[in-house]
């Protein structure tokens, strides 16, 4: 018997969706948190722009592209940059840059079309790009873990770490039912009871917390030097974006970059971004996570999704969850940051796989192959105060090398 499927636009009985808005929140939760952590910003507003931004989201698009809003991990390692010599909020402002120059760009789409893409980022320089997104970050895994940057790694740690990566590792094999799609949630439940067992979780701020608080607001600050090292992120971004909504139509069987079009999903996406760092959270972008989901259960309704956007703004207002939250240990994060940087990075070659990139052909070799090696060599260039290094290095000379070939072409100057 084949799986009932639910369709974007169509409506569920309420007793259905809130386990189903319940099941989307859980399954973005720990990844989407878990960017405020490595920001060191109170995780309430950012579970609180969340919803916003994907409520915003599902009204740009006429309700017919079903995407959730999380944190979107691409910002980490620029924005990390600029927090260490400017502090946050010149990150937020920065976040705002990119937001509107997205919004600009969905405009250019708008007017222009789409084929641009395949020229500016074919599918072999979008995958390795996308991929790197997570493979830069392995490293920090391990430091926030305690694994690395120690003389002697604390066994309290190792084993808090086992645990929450064993717990995700097998329970994306093993569970099954509604846990199979909140692996993600039970294995950091899991590594909290184990930090509790090993005596390293203090409830003294929770206990002080009050049941109802407002998430913390802060205004965005600019400064040109912030601005210009975040704002090559747009590339990265667009790229990323694009993917997912090739993903979610194929899931959903609907052309999404024709209707409501590729111009309404990137301006919604950036849209909220802008609002973000305008009032103290971190940016936004649709989830992986959330189209897994979809893909698991045959439910595509943006009724469920605004369901769990909903949810997610009133668990913002709840002081005490807030801070319960932000008691997690490192090794619990860092032993998830190794499971999800390590599927961000396998999205990334999915591209490849799902595109059927033809390696016969030298340029797609060679521009695969040149991004991974910037990408991971720890090269960096600098233009005056700004540097360019990793991921977002990458992204620039991916994209120069695509429309190199390009002209190349143009002039029968290639060999294919």
């Amino acid at each position: 018997m084949e799986k009932r499927i639910i369709q974007v636009e169509e409506r569920v009985p309420m007793k259905l969706m809130i386990p189903l808005s319940i099941q989307h929140l859980f399954a973005m939760f720990g990844a989407s948190v878990l960017v405020p952590f490595i920001f060191g910003i109170n995780p309430a507003i950012v579970l609180f722009m969340n919803g916003c931004g994907t409520l915003l989201f599902i009204c740009i698009t006429k309700g017919k592209a079903p995407a959730y809003l999380g944190s979107s991990f691409a910002f980490l390692a620029p924005a990390g940059v600029v927090i260490a010599k400017y502090g946050f909020e010149y990150a937020q402002g920065g976040f705002v840059v990119v937001g509107i120059c997205g919004c600009i760009l969905a405009g250019i789409i708008y007017k222009f079309g789409t084929d641009w893409i395949d020229i500016v980022l074919p599918p072999a320089a979008m995958g390795p790009v996308v991929a790197l997104i997570g493979l830069e970050l392995a490293g920090s895994a391990a430091s926030t873990a305690g694994l690395t940057g120690v003389e002697t790694v604390d066994t309290k740690n190792l084993i808090v770490f086992l645990v929450t990566l064993g717990v995700a590792v097998f329970g994306q094999v093993l569970f099954r039912g509604f846990l199979s799609v909140i692996p993600i949630l039970v294995a950091i439940i899991a590594g909290y009871i184990a930090a509790a067992c090993c005596g390293m979780l203090d409830f003294g701020e929770v206990a002080e917390a009050s049941w109802f608080a407002v998430p913390a607001f802060h205004l965005a600050k600019f400064k040109m030097e912030a601005v210009l090292t975040i704002l090559p992120v747009i590339l990265v971004i667009t790229s990323e974006h694009i993917g997912h909504q090739i993903v979610t139509s194929k899931i959903v069987g609907k052309d999404l970059l024709k209707d409501p079009g590729l111009h309404r999903s990137i301006f919604a996406d950036n849209f909220s971004t802008a609002i973000s760092g305008m009032i103290g959270s971190v940016p936004t972008t649709t989830y992986g996570e959330n189209i897994g989901v979809m893909a698991i259960t045959g439910v595509y309704s943006v009724w469920v999704i605004g369901g769990a956007a909903v949810l997610s703004i009133l668990i913002s207002f709840c002081g005490k969850f807030s801070t319960l939250i932000s008691t997690i240990p490192g090794p619990v994060i860092g032993g998830i940051s190794i499971l999800l940087y390590g599927m961000i990075g396998t999205s990334g070659l999915r591209i490849l796989v799902d595109n059927r990139v033809d390696y016969g052909k030298s340029r797609n070799l060679i521009l695969t192959s040149v991004i991974f090696v910037i990408g991971l060599s720890g090269i960096a260039v600098s233009l005056g105060d700004v540097q360019l290094t990793g991921m977002v290095l990458a992204c620039v000379v991916g994209m120069a090398l695509s429309l190199i070939f390009y002209v190349l072409d143009k002039f029968h100057l290639t060999n294919d």
